[in-house]
């Protein structure tokens, strides 16, 4: 009997009540949402339970959210994959915007020590217990995330292209 939604949403909330909610189908993907103190409970529960077997986490990203109330301004969203069943879980946490941490997951997913890291590198993410957190695509010593959208797009001291070609202005020429 191939694993249902229903079943994973019943065994989710027999174990963790209420530090799960929102649960949706987007597609193919039921996804959910989780208390961030509970991630690496929530995870271990669906990688080690004999039904669910989400046994390969295919990413793990960031998100930013500046717009939103301080205690949801960035989220980690993780994607796990059911091999056996062929089925596919997104899991959402959201942080706290003045000091955005979780715990590390990269003891029970070792594949997520290089995504955290990233993370990390781009949006500012601390994960607590990670064994090597620290840059990975950018320069040590920078000082800023660049994925956080507090940044402009561009640098506006570039002098190397001029606007016009690109049809950002309306000027007559």
């Amino acid at each position: 009997m191939a694993l249902e939604t229903t079943q994973i949403q019943e065994k989710l909330v027999a174990n963790f009540d209420a530090t799960i909610f929102h649960f949706t189908q987007e597609k193919s993907i039921f996804s959910i949402e989780v208390a961030s103190d509970k991630i690496t409970a929530v995870l271990l529960f669906l990688k080690n339970d004999e039904t669910l077997r989400f046994n390969f986490l295919t990413d793990l990203c960031g998100i930013h959210y500046p717009d939103s109330e301080a205690n949801r301004q960035f989220a980690v969203v993780y994607h796990l994959h059911n091999w056996i069943d062929n089925v596919r879980i997104k899991i959402k946490v959201f942080l706290n915007g003045t000091t955005p941490e979780i715990k590390t997951v990269s003891t029970i997913f070792p594949s997520s020590n290089w995504m955290e890291r990233e993370t990390y590198d781009f949006y500012g993410i601390n994960f607590i217990g990670h064994p090597q957190l620290k840059r990975i695509l950018n320069m040590d010593e920078m000082v800023s995330f660049p994925m956080r959208k507090e940044f402009p797009m561009e640098d506006g001291g570039r002098t190397d292209k001029d606007d016009r070609f690109f049809g950002r202005t309306i000027d007559n020429y």
